[in-house]
């Protein structure tokens, strides 16, 4: 059975941790795109782009380096994937409840055949519309995709995602189960993360002092991941 879904989740994280001004947003996200330089390397190829999503002032120059890889012309249908900050979701990935995300732009819709397809197992959740507007690390995407994908803003949908705290086995299982999307160049994947939250107010300051200065250590940590071993990444957070 089809779930027909309704409702628009608005943009509850615009006028704090972004500008809800659609002249100012625009202005911000051109400046922070040019800044990158105009050579963009193998745009045709990206499949996916790892952003980070904290408060714009923090990651809007960062995040426009993986954005402005991002060729549009061909793009159908956007997964973006983030982390539950907010909800204790367990050891599975959580679908939304609405049919549309707020931005200070337009609205951007969700994939309803996609949607209705991952619905179908059983391992997915699905957030109540306060619970999905309550997380940050989707919606932090939403400006820069809009922006991007302005020129096709009826020719594309999107695939929200949240990940709760998974397995290894789970990850495998939900990394299968959305290789054959990934496999198709009309589907781009964002996966929004800042890898990992340090200081005091996270309970969390690894530092190996051997390895130099604290952005010495972290950079050390950087390098071991580049190479994208789901191994590697695994350890990742156990040395942190």
């Amino acid at each position: 059975m089809e779930t027909i879904l309704s409702s628009v989740r608005v943009s509850s994280h615009a006028g704090s941790w972004y500008t809800a001004d659609r002249t100012e947003l625009s202005s911000q996200l051109n400046t922070w795109l040019e800044s990158c330089g105009k050579n963009v390397p193998n745009a045709n190829s990206v499949r996916a782009i790892i952003v980070p999503h904290a408060g714009y002032r923090h990651s809007g120059l960062c995040a426009a380096h993986a954005y402005r890889l991002i060729n549009p012309d061909k793009i159908e249908c956007i997964f973006i994937i983030g982390p539950s900050h907010r909800l204790d979701i367990g050891n599975t990935c959580a679908l939304t409840s609405v049919s549309e995300y707020e931005t200070p732009f337009y609205n951007l819709k969700i994939n309803t055949n996609v949607y209705n397809s991952l619905k179908k197992f059983s391992c997915f959740s699905v957030l109540e519309k306060s619970q999905d507007e309550a997380e940050h690390s989707v919606e932090m995407q939403l400006p820069y995709i809009a922006h991007i994908m302005k020129r096709r803003k009826d020719q594309y949908s999107i695939v929200p995602i949240v990940v709760g705290c998974l397995s290894f086995e789970k990850q495998e299982f939900f990394g299968n189960l959305l290789s054959s999307y990934m496999l198709d160049e009309k589907n781009l994947f964002v996966i929004s993360s800042d890898f990992c939250h340090w200081g005091k107010r996270f309970r969390y300051q690894y530092y190996n002092k051997s390895d130099g200065a604290i952005w010495q250590s972290i950079e050390k940590l950087d390098h071991l991941v580049s190479g994208c071993s789901i191994f590697i990444f695994t350890l990742y957070p156990s040395q942190l």
